[in-house]
């Protein structure tokens, strides 16, 4: 096909809105789906050339499939490349081993499943997958290998016009299949090809049903077109269902600037415009990796900065010394097609990643100190029995060991440790206890089952424990700031700023009311002070300290001061109160922190699982300073 500066011009703005979303998110809440473009662009092209090798009876599948992975396999082999070396330095086994895995399915284009197995696009954990980006280029990959297999089946038995009525049709029911899964299973929807065809194929549309029209109709049809791109990028956000219906938005406005074909417009033929998209390719596969490393090192927003500057750099030296090589495209016999540089460089960096994730990141080269610190960062062996995250019949609920039952833990999912470390130490006295913990779930004592997702199984639960004569001593434990203002320790060292409303005012009313209810009916109420947070996961903070060659005995999560300004509101309530006597306040920062931290090893006890929940051993610790008798 005749190279189309538009269409360069187009690649522009498609990554420059994902570069910027990735970067700034702020900037472009809806960036993203700058990616929906791209898959336009490509339906186009590989529309083009498929069909006009068919009209010429001249189209073969492998110079096809060849010359595809000539343009897309080098450059993502040097990307995976140089993760696999930069991991090798700079990331721990346990960060290093899924970098393996996601080298392999990367560059074996199967990645958009392993991402969609693993979670959402948008997830938190989103931002520690160095190639989660190359989840589009297995989609298109997976698109290149099926449609030209379709269109040479269905000419065999349909003429070309025959053929671009099943290209709409097939195009407007995968379309409807993408509304339809966007909402019933949306991360399937958003990795998967076959919500995502459509889109592709909708270029393909464009490509078969051209307009001709006057140049005054050209520039109003661009303009529509920008206008639907640039509404998709500034209103559309991570919170929309997406691809669904909103994703018309993009795909429509890139096929009006396509079918405008202006190719001396301002706005796609201009140096900036058409520089930028001949490295668009190269500047998306190195932007993410950029990205990662910001957060994954905790760099401050100046790196962001320079984040994309780089990412325009690496993509331009990507562009010019790695994807205007012209590799051989010529073969005559099997073993000539296997030696193809491309097909080489697949097989080399498949190996490579495969061997990183089979030797688990080379786990077994880290220190035993650290070793240690991993191997004992585990949560309950019940977690995935005894912990529920909807509704189930609380006399459903676990008890732990003793045959007399008379203690109860209820909370949230920070509950379900110290759980298992009380039974631990009540079974030696031959005492149990039972087990009601719902993920998520604020006190909802005495409100309707509306007030929260598990108001019902909350005020069944207490009816429960209130109602067992043989209960005599209950144990509270939820993560109460987080209900009351949101927020994490991620953003550590920033201040914690929270003001009290009327939900806040609830929540305590409902707690209050369910302390001095359990006290009156009970003969022991604990109750635990909000339990420190740690700005990053056990796991990455080992690591670091790995990296940073420090000791394993202290690893400091956050300082003292930060734990008490996040948790000002509950421990100043809890300082205050004036519940029966009956009623112990645990104080889990006298267990976790000292004057000055909070850790999140300490003594060369892994305290956490996670970056929130308590593991076994720092459980044991808490429950230890209960003091019971």
């Amino acid at each position: 096909m005749n190279f189309r500066k538009d269409i360069n011009g187009l690649r522009a703005i498609a990554v420059v809105a994902v570069v910027l979303f990735h970067f700034l998110p702020g900037w472009l809440p809806g960036g993203f789906a700058g990616v929906d473009v791209f898959f336009v662009i490509s339906g186009y092209l590989m529309t083009g050339i498929i069909f006009k090798g068919l009209e010429n009876n001249n189209f073969s599948v492998l110079n096809f499939y060849i010359s595809r992975a000539n343009r897309i396999i080098p450059p993502l082999a040097i990307l995976c490349v140089a993760l696999s070396i930069f991991g090798w330095y700079y990331l721990t086994p346990l960060d290093y081993e899924p970098l393996g895995k996601h080298i392999a399915s990367s560059i074996g284009f199967i990645s958009n499943y392993i991402y969609w197995r693993e979670s959402g696009y948008f997830d938190v954990n989103s931002h520690e997958k160095w190639l989660l980006h190359t989840w589009s280029l297995s989609v298109e990959w997976q698109f290149y290998l099926v449609y030209p297999l379709v269109l040479i089946a269905l000419k065999r038995f349909f003429s070309f016009e025959i053929i671009k009525i099943a290209i709409i049709l097939i195009t407007l029911t995968t379309f409807i299949t993408n509304i339809f899964f966007t909402y019933k299973w949306p991360d399937a929807s958003y990795f998967l090809l076959h919500t995502r065809a459509w889109e592709m194929m909708a270029g393909g549309i464009a490509f078969l049903c051209p307009l001709t029209i006057s140049e005054k109709r050209k520039k109003i049809l661009e303009f529509i077109g920008l206008m639907l791109i640039v509404y998709s990028y500034l209103f559309v956000t991570e919170k929309n269902p997406w691809p669904g219906y909103f994703a018309l938005l993009p795909v429509a406005g890139a096929i009006l600037i396509i079918l405008s074909q202006r190719e001396d417009s301002l706005l796609t033929n201009n140096y900036l415009s058409q520089k930028l998209g001949l490295w668009s390719y190269s500047i998306y596969l190195w932007h993410w990796p950029l990205v990662v490393l910001v957060y994954y090192f905790s760099l401050s927003i100046i790196y962001t900065y320079i984040g994309i500057i780089l990412s325009i750099t690496l993509g331009y030296l990507s562009y010019r010394y790695i994807e205007t090589i012209k590799f051989d495209r010529n073969y005559n016999s099997l073993l000539a097609l296997v030696k193809l540089k491309p097909l080489l460089m697949f097989f080399f960096v498949a190996f490579v990643g495969s061997m990183i994730y089979v030797q688990n990141g080379f786990y077994s080269l880290s220190p035993a100190a650290y070793q240690a610190i991993h191997s004992n960062a585990k949560p309950s062996p019940f977690r995935e029995t005894c912990h529920i995250a909807s509704y189930k019949e609380p006399s459903t609920s676990c008890e732990y060991y003793g045959r007399e039952i008379n203690w109860a833990v209820l909370g949230d999912s920070h509950a379900v440790e110290i759980a298992y470390s009380l039974a631990e130490k009540l079974k030696l006295s031959d005492v149990g206890l039972r087990h009601f913990s719902f993920s998520s779930c604020e006190p909802s004592y005495n409100q309707n089952k509306d007030y929260s997702e598990c108001a019902r199984w909350y005020n069944e639960s207490v009816k429960q424990i209130l109602m067992d004569k043989n209960i005599e001593n209950v144990v509270l434990n939820h993560r109460h700031t987080f209900y009351l203002f949101g927020g994490d320790a991620s953003a550590y060292p920033q201040a914690f700023s929270s003001n009290e409303n009327e939900g806040a005012a609830q929540l305590i009313k409902n707690l209050d009311r369910l302390i001095i209810d359990l006290a009156y009916h009970k003969k022991h109420v604990y109750v635990f002070y909000p339990i420190p947070e740690l700005p990053r996961s056990i796991s990455q903070l080992a690591g670091l300290a790995l990296l940073d060659k420090k000791g394993f005995d202290a690893i400091v999560g956050t300082d003292k001061h930060w734990y008490l300004e996040r948790n000002q509101f509950v421990v100043n309530h809890f300082d205050n109160s004036n519940y029966p006597k009956n009623v112990h306040l645990v104080k889990s920062q006298d267990v976790f922190c000292d004057n000055e931290f909070c850790y999140a090893v300490k003594g060369g006890v892994p305290l956490y699982f996670d970056d929130d929940h308590p593991s076994v051993l720092g459980a044991k610790m808490l429950v230890e300073a209960m003091n019971i008798q």
